[in-house]
């Protein structure tokens, strides 16, 4: 099975497996990892990193500079009337141009079954620039939300550091499947129901055009990722962060993993909002010396943040790395 379409389907729910054939170049630095000498010098260079206790917030700060600006954005043109974005995150228009969050228009196109020259014009607009920037870069660079489930997480970590609460984790596969009811829901109802409880929307219209009753739904999911299961909502449910992902696994903006100076200490998997993208981090887990990150990585950078030895790093198809 080629690693494409093993990214899918990780993305999908299914667990990531270890290979069973490995490329001559990662078998050579396999082999060599595994010596004494190697397994000596990682565990040297572990305690090293663990005493200076590397830390980077580079690409974190920039990532809430972003949500904040674009979502600020969509205010000012709106207190203001300067008509620069018009509508909310869902569906908008940018200086005349068109806009629509894929999903959304997912979700609109089945419910109504008719299709909408400026929907498909908006819809368009959209999945060409986020198959350029890396489809669920969306999640972690845009979405009101992700912003505010990331400040949850701190929490439910402080919180799980001192035995107070601990994660509770759901099958990967229960996104899958509440995307296929929601595609349902669309297609017998007639409604975009998904719409109606998605925090994006409800956020997005929230800073926009005033708060509503619909805040307290978003106030129970942020409650649930705090004292019961860490990134609840993105991680086990939203199917925006699926259909993104499936652009995204076309991009030229990739995060590549290069075996040879990884030590294999997890930290990027600790912190990655999706670790499962992750596995080849694993030993025994890389079956080529550098490898994409698959189609589900959200681009935030917090694996490359965190990593001591630059085994994580941003890359564009055809240029030069960017870190």
């Amino acid at each position: 099975m080629s690693r494409f379409v093993e990214g899918f389907l990780v993305m999908l729910g299914r667990e990531p497996e270890k290979p069973t054939h490995l490329t001559p170049a990662a078998r050579i630095v396999v082999d060599a990892q595994g010596s004494r000498e190697g397994k000596a010098r990682r565990k040297k260079l572990i305690a090293e990193e663990r005493e200076s206790n590397y830390r980077s917030h580079f690409w974190r700060n920039w990532r809430w500079v972003s949500i904040i600006v674009v979502n600020l954005l969509f205010v000012l043109s709106y207190r203001a009337d300067v008509q620069l974005v018009e509508g909310a995150l869902t569906a908008s228009r940018f200086v005349g141009f068109h806009m629509a969050d894929l999903n959304s228009a997912l979700q609109v196109m089945l419910a109504y079954k008719h299709l909408l020259i400026n929907l498909v014009i908006g819809t368009g607009t959209v999945l060409f620039a986020w198959w350029l920037l890396g489809g669920r870069s969306f999640c972690s660079w845009v979405c009101p939300y992700h912003l505010l489930a990331e400040i949850a997480e701190m929490l439910h970590l402080k919180l799980a550091g001192r035995g107070l609460v601990s994660d509770h984790t759901l099958h990967r596969g229960t996104r899958t499947a509440l995307y296929a009811s929601f595609v349902v829901l669309a297609l017998a109802t007639g409604y975009t129901v998904f719409e109606f409880i998605s925090p994006v929307g409800i956020l997005s219209r929230a800073f926009i055009y005033g708060a509503s009753l619909a805040l307290i739904w978003v106030l129970a999911l942020l409650l649930i990722e705090i004292f019961y299961s860490r990134r609840f909502w993105c991680r086990y449910v939203c199917p925006i962060g699926l259909t993104y992902g499936f652009v995204g696994a076309f991009s030229p903006v990739k995060v590549v993993y290069n075996l040879e100076p990884c030590l294999h200490e997890g930290k990027c998997r600790q912190v990655c909002m999706v670790p499962h993208v992750l596995s080849m981090t694993r030993i025994g887990y890389a079956d080529d010396v550098k490898i994409d990150i698959g189609a589900d990585c959200t681009r935030c950078g917090m694996c490359v943040e965190v990593c001591p030895t630059k085994a994580l790093s941003f890359d564009i198809k055809g240029l030069n790395k960017l870190l």
